[in-house]
């Protein structure tokens, strides 16, 4: 018999530094799940991709408080900006404060394909060059440059 799923939680945690501070604490506390098995369920996971890396995660708490959790990509905007040699986390670098006036940076169409390539499971595209097309307009939206 399936168990009964008592909600749904959509977090974003640095991949290999998930902890019991908050946002996750708090989140998983009131859904009454273990907060630690989470944590070293998701950071055994996430233990080879780039540490830091935010990772959107969406648990599924059961009524007898277990959990499964799925786990996705980093955001296009990280990819964008680790591919265009900006600061990935923070504030600054996080592009240009006038979005179409002052650029930001370059980013070439072959490093937006292959950010599309590597986000198309987690897109609601299965054409490459739409896909292609939505990073150019996420990185466009930043203040930086696509060029050929």
């Amino acid at each position: 018999m399936a168990k009964k799923v008592d909600g749904f939680i959509n977090l974003q945690v640095p991949a290999g530094q998930a902890n019991p501070a908050p946002p996750i604490g708090p989140a998983l506390g009131q859904r009454g799940v273990n907060i630690m098995e989470f944590c070293k369920a998701f950071n055994a996971k996430t233990k080879d991709l780039e540490q830091g890396a935010p990772v959107p995660v969406k648990i599924t708490v059961y009524s007898d408080r277990s959990f499964t959790f799925e786990m996705r990509l980093p955001p296009a905007t990280f990819l964008i900006k680790k591919a265009a040699g900006m600061k990935a986390t923070g504030k600054p670098g996080s592009g240009s404060k006038e979005p179409g006036r002052a650029i930001a940076g370059k980013i070439t169409m072959a490093q937006i394909r292959d950010i599309a390539k590597l986000k198309m499971k987690d897109m609601n595209t299965s054409d490459l060059d739409a896909a292609a097309k939505t990073i150019a307009g996420s990185a466009k939206s930043m203040g930086l440059q696509v060029v050929e």
